[in-house]
C-alpha cells in the first residue's frame, strides 16, 4: 500500500504520540478524572475545548506525553482535518483510551484532506503532521481513494492554463489510463469536424492550442456502460464577449468538470466498480483570435441541431452536447457530466453547493441519499421546461443563451438536456469547484466537491 506523506505505517505507531480524542460534551467528566498536574496545564494553557485548538501535555520530564484534541462532530469527514496543520510536525497515533471513537476511515480521510499543499510552485512552509494508519480495513482503503482522487482534482485545477493546457489534460488522462489499464483516444484539431464534432471545433479554433475530445476507456465491455462526460475549458476569456478581469482571474478553473470526471474515473478505477467506463473530456482554450467564433453565427452540432451563438462565453455548453450526444450512442446506463457551468449556481446556491438536475428521479434520490451520507452534499435544481423559450432562436434549432439573466443554471441545463436521448438516465453538476478561502480540509484553490456522493451513488447502482 502505497502511503500518502501525511501517513506513518502502522509499525511506527511504537514511536508515535498518542493522540486523544474527546468530545466537546465529555470533556469537563474526562478533565476531572486526569492527574492534578494534567488539570493544571489545561487551565493554564486556558484549554477549554474548542474545536481547531489541539494542545500538547507533557508528561513528568517536561517532554509531550500525548497531543489532547477536541472534536465537535465525530460522524464528520473533516472532524480531524485541521489537525495536520495545527500539530507539531512529527508522528501521532489514535490513542486507545480516546473518550471520543472516530470511524478510522472517517480519521484518515479527513487527515488527508487537511493535509494537501499545492506544491508545484510554492513549497509549503512546513511539513503536515503525520498519522499512524489506524488499520488496513476497507473503510481505511476507501479513504486513501478519495485522498487521491481529491488531490487529482485540486492538483489539475490549481495547475495554471501555462501547464495545463488541451494537451496536457490529455496527458493527465493517459497517465490515468496507463497507471489502470485503461485505455486512451483522442480526437484533435481538425479531426474533430471530420469525426463530426463540430462544436467543440468551433469553441477551439481560435487558440494556438489544439482543441480535443479526449476518450478513456476501461473495464469489462460486458459490464452496465457508464459514461463521465466533464468540461475541459482549459481557460475562457469569454471569447469575442469578452470577460472583465475579476470574471478572468480564475478562469484555469473553468476545466473544473474534467477535474472530476478524471477524479471519478480514477476512483471507479481504482475501486474496480464493475462497470465499462467511458469518459469523455471536451478540452479546448476560448480564446480571441482571428477565427475565433463570433456572436450571431449558427454552428453544426454532432447531434444535428443547429445552434446560434448568442453569447460566446456560453461556451462550455457547445463543448459539452457534442460530447453528451457521443457518450448517448452507446446507451450507457448512466450519462453523468460535471461542468463549471454558470455563475447563476453561484448566486443561487453560493460556493459550497454544486447544483444537482438529473432527468430520473431515482437516481436523482440516490444522488442525494450519497451526498447526505457522505457528507458531501449536492442541491437538486428543476429541469424546469417552459424555460426552453427563453433559448428560442430565430435562426436556428435553438440559441446557446438568451437576453434574460433569470435561471440561469436552469437554461444551461435544459440546453444540455436537448443532447440527451429521451430514456436515457442522465445527471448534471454545475460545480463551483473552488475554495475561495481556506478551511480545515478545504484550501484556498481548486476543490472536489460532490466526488464522494458521486462515487456513493455509482456504488448503490452499480455494486462493488
Amino acid at each position: 500500500m502505497n502511503l500518502p506523506a501525511c501517513f506513518d505505517r502502522p509499525e511506527s505507531a511504537d514511536g508515535a504520540l498518542p493522540l486523544v480524542l474527546v468530545g466537546r460534551d465529555g470533556l469537563a467528566a474526562w478533565r476531572e478524572a486526569q492527574p492534578a498536574t494534567v488539570q493544571a496545564w489545561l487551565r493554564a494553557n486556558d484549554f477549554t475545548g474548542q474545536p481547531g485548538a489541539p494542545l500538547l501535555v507533557p508528561g513528568a520530564d517536561g517532554q509531550p506525553a500525548f497531543a489532547l484534541a477536541t472534536v465537535a462532530d465525530a460522524a464528520d469527514p473533516l472532524a480531524l482535518a485541521h489537525l495536520p496543520q495545527m500539530l507539531p510536525p512529527g508522528s501521532y497515533r489514535l490513542a486507545d483510551n480516546s473518550p471520543q471513537a472516530v470511524d478510522p476511515g472517517l480519521a484518515v480521510l479527513g487527515w488527508g484532506l487537511g493535509s494537501y499543499h499545492f506544491g508545484r510552485y510554492l513549497k509549503p512552509s512546513r511539513e503536515p503532521a503525520r498519522l499512524v494508519m489506524p488499520g488496513d480495513g476497507e473503510a481505511v482503503a476507501e479513504a486513501l481513494a478519495h485522498i487521491e482522487a481529491a488531490g487529482l482534482v485540486r492538483d489539475l485545477i490549481n495547475t495554471p492554463t501555462e501547464h495545463m493546457g488541451p494537451a496536457e489534460l490529455e496527458a493527465a488522462a493517459a497517465e490515468l489510463a496507463r497507471a489502470h489499464g485503461g485505455e486512451i483516444r483522442c480526437v484533435v484539431g481538425d479531426a474533430l469536424t471530420d469525426q463530426n464534432f463540430p462544436a467543440i471545433h468551433a469553441v477551439g479554433r481560435a487558440s494556438h492550442r489544439a482543441p480535443r475530445l479526449i476518450e478513456l476507456t476501461w473495464g469489462d465491455p460486458a459490464h452496465p456502460r457508464l459514461a463521465i462526460v466533464g468540461k475541459g475549458v482549459c481557460f475562457d476569456t469569454g471569447g469575442l464577449d469578452i470577460k472583465g478581469s475579476d470574471g478572468m482571474r480564475n478562469m484555469k478553473k473553468d476545466m473544473g468538470g474534467a477535474a472530476h470526471a478524471l477524479g471519478l474515473a480514477k476512483l471507479v478505477m481504482a475501486r474496480k466498480l464493475p462497470v465499462f467506463l467511458q469518459m469523455l473530456v471536451p478540452a479546448v482554450e476560448n480564446a480571441i483570435g482571428p477565427n475565433a467564433f463570433r456572436p450571431g453565427e449558427v454552428l453544426a452540432t454532432r447531434q444535428g441541431l443547429s445552434v446560434e451563438v448568442d453569447n460566446t462565453d456560453a461556451e462550455g455548453r457547445l463543448v459539452l452536447c457534442d460530447a453528451l450526444t457521443y457518450a448517448a450512442e452507446g446507451k450507457p446506463a448512466l450519462l453523468m457530466d460535471f461542468a463549471t457551468l454558470t455563475g447563476a449556481a453561484r448566486i443561487a446556491l453560493g460556493p459550497d453547493l454544486p447544483a444537482l438536475f438529473a432527468n430520473d428521479e431515482s437516481v436523482a434520490a440516490d444522488y442525494l441519499a450519497a451526498g447526505e451520507a457522505s457528507r458531501d452534499p449536492l442541491w437538486r435544481m428543476p429541469l424546469w421546461r417552459p424555460y426552453l423559450h427563453y433559448l428560442k432562436s430565430n435562426v436556428a434549432d435553438l440559441a446557446n443563451s438568451g437576453s434574460t439573466r433569470m435561471a440561469g443554471c436552469v437554461t444551461a441545463a435544459l440546453y444540455l438536456e436537448r443532447f440527451v436521448p429521451e430514456g436515457q438516465a442522465w445527471t448534471h453538476v454545475d460545480v463551483y469547484s473552488w475554495n475561495d478561502n481556506t478551511r480545515p480540509g478545504k484550501p484556498a484553490g481548486g476543490e472536489a466537491q460532490g466526488l464522494r456522493a458521486a462515487w456513493g451513488l455509482l456504488r448503490k447502482r452499480f455494486g462493488g
